[in-house]
């Protein structure tokens, strides 16, 4: 594997390892739930949420927002020094919902209160592509003058037909638009990509690690479709024939993938999983060390 990863980039970058503290602003939600552009989320969305680390839940009132940052970064040092007691610098991460799908009178002073915490080296940010009007922009390309910021984008595929398929609610051009705009900025864009989408082949995955590179992403993470109880993809008789990707089949799909990017993409990611509680398949993403070193192997 010729591409660095996000840990390897981390530590040249830095001097040393950096943890992340996964952190969530009281109160956000999504366009595609609310009715802006659609309701339910995505097929594969649980509870909106696209990641199930522990998160620390920040405050949503203007009067605690600069104590609660505070007291939830401290809180998730705590948590990691029980792992790494060496451990000095962190990232700040928001990463449930849509964070930039609110005003930026309210984000602003969450945000900043994060990146200037004497231990967070750099702001890692999830959102839509459809979520960065130009207001939101500015702001971020102020808190990237600070320290870094990486903000991550859910493109999950360039396949418009299967973006619609899977509700997605944009069309791809609005992650191409919103690419150059935050690198026009100089901030450092993620891509999440999702393998195993009802209805694709490996073309697809094939052409949206390539829509990806030339709409100029610096990362990308790439996870299996996991299918959890209580969300679309689950319950919707119409998706009751999908087959989910098996452990071999992933593992040639990734291999094959990583070997088409570019020196310069860092890879953040190469596998996901959802809750045990909620995952109904594949379950052998659960066991993500067996799933890396077989990607690594496969990929010498």
């Amino acid at each position: 594997m010729k591409n660095i990863t996000f840990n390897e980039y981390l530590k040249s970058t830095f001097g040393e390892k950096v943890y992340k503290i996964s952190l969530e602003i009281s109160g956000l939600t999504c366009p595609n739930r609310d009715g802006t552009c659609g309701t339910g989320g995505c097929i594969f969305c649980l509870n909106g949420s696209g990641d199930f680390t522990e998160k620390i839940v920040l405050g949503d009132t203007a009067e605690n927002i600069r104590s609660s940052v505070y007291i939830a970064i401290e809180a998730g040092k705590n948590q990691t020094l029980k792992k790494a007691p060496d451990c000095k610098k962190f990232i700040a991460y928001f990463q449930s919902f849509t964070n930039t799908y609110a005003a930026s009178e309210k984000l602003a002073p969450i945000f900043s209160e994060a990146i200037n915490h004497k231990d967070v080296v750099a702001l890692s940010i999830g959102t839509r592509p459809d979520c960065l009007p130009d207001d939101i922009i500015a702001m971020l390309s102020e808190l990237n003058k600070t320290k870094p910021v990486f903000v991550e984008l859910g493109l999950q595929t360039s396949n418009d037909s299967t973006a619609k398929l899977i509700n997605r609610g944009y069309d791809s051009i609005v992650y191409e638009n919103s690419v150059k705009k935050l690198k026009a900025e100089g901030i450092n864009v993620v891509t999440h990509l999702i393998a195993g989408l009802p209805g694709e082949s490996f073309r697809d995955y094939e052409n949206s690690v390539n829509f990806a590179v030339k709409c100029g992403t610096d990362g990308i993470k790439i996870q299996p479709l996991n299918v959890l109880k209580n969300t679309p993809l689950a319950n919707d008789e119409s998706f009751s024939a999908y087959r989910p990707l098996g452990f071999e089949e992933y593992v040639e799909i990734v291999s094959r993938l990583v070997k088409l990017l570019p020196d310069n993409i860092v890879i953040h990611r190469l596998t996901g999983d959802g809750p045990r509680s909620a995952l109904l398949a594949p379950l052998w993403c659960l066991d993500k060390k067996r799933v890396l070193n077989a990607i690594a192997k496969a990929t010498k």
